[in-house]
């Protein structure tokens, strides 16, 4: 019964005409040219770990810093290590965790099937943006083992409760992108309007530069954007459909559908932008495009905001 109401209702929506759209920058962040080159002199540490890195061992694509190896599971290779010269380790930018930064992903505790189909998807050029082309070549390189065994690595992490802070602000923090495509707060404490954006910074610049898991993200998203995107995940009055349909109550996931709670602002925009410019496309996603033909840019930076506000 709950597949078929699924089903009805997004039969009951209109079709749609898809376009190639970039996206807003904010949304799309991309690393600065020129940056300094890491200092392999400059020791890192972090809180509460033994360990110890340099510049360059800790952002090693190939075995990047592991900083509390006792508060996980054993990671497979591809996880931990990768496979040269392509297959770059997954725990470089979704963290040992899987809570990932704002430029990647938080796949922390989603579905182990969806993880592999999302990795086919990306080496079948079915994702498309100035994000993806890193990942395409990571999952061609990969085979469906490897896939699968870091599919289930990190559908057996769970979400970091509080790693995404949601703030609702008029006013924000003047940000750049700097390394690793990250925003961070530019010198001088000036703060600017948050418009029509949704600005996430580290919560400890240095620990998310050092790749550590216990160092989160804070999010700034308009005011009155989380009770609008409440109203709009529930039907916004038949402007879509109720987002806990397909994906769960609570958006904490439903079967392979994935869940929606908690993960970073930032990277559900672009996954609502790229479904309706048509950048991302599958045979799921069919059904998705029809659900944000209506939603325009305060829209989809709403239901973000909303979605990343809840629980995990």
């Amino acid at each position: 019964m709950k597949k078929l109401i699924w089903l009805l209702a997004f039969a009951c929506l209109p079709t749609i005409a898809i376009a190639q759209s970039a996206g807003p920058d904010w949304a799309y962040p991309a690393n600065p040219p020129g940056g300094p080159p890491r200092d392999a002199s400059k020791i890192l540490k972090v809180p509460g770990s033994d360990k110890q890195y340099n510049e360059v061992s800790a952002n090693d694509a190939f075995g990047p810093a592991d900083w509390f190896p006792n508060e996980h599971a054993p990671m497979p290779a591809v996880v931990a290590t990768g496979k040269k010269p392509d297959v770059r380790a997954c725990s470089l930018c979704h963290l040992t965790t899987g809570d990932g930064h704002p430029e990647s992903a938080n796949v922390a505790g989603l579905n182990a099937a969806y993880i592999q189909r999302t990795l086919r998807d990306f080496a079948n050029a079915r994702r498309k943006n100035n994000r993806s082309p890193v990942m395409a070549t990571i999952a061609k390189g990969m085979t469906p083992d490897e896939m699968r065994e870091a599919a289930e690595y990190f559908a057996a992490r769970k979400p970091s409760a509080g790693y995404m802070k949601v703030v609702e602000a008029a006013e924000v923090p003047k940000t750049f992108v700097g390394e690793g495509a990250m925003r961070f707060v530019s010198p001088g404490n000036e703060k600017e309007p948050i418009g029509s954006r949704i600005i996430v910074v580290p919560q400890n610049e240095e620990g998310a530069k050092a790749r550590n898991p216990h160092a989160g993200f804070l999010a700034y998203v308009p005011p009155g954007s989380i009770a609008k995107g409440e109203q709009l995940a529930s039907g916004g009055g038949g402007k879509t459909v109720p987002c806990a349909i397909c994906h769960g109550e609570g958006l904490k996931g439903l079967g392979e559908v994935p869940s929606l709670a908690s993960r970073d602002p930032m990277y559900l925009t672009r996954q609502l932008m790229d479904i309706k410019s048509g950048s991302r496309t599958g045979a799921w996603i069919t059904l998705m495009q029809q659900v944000v033909a209506k939603l325009d840019q305060n829209d989809i930076i709403a239901l973000a905001a909303y979605a990343a506000s809840r629980e995990p």
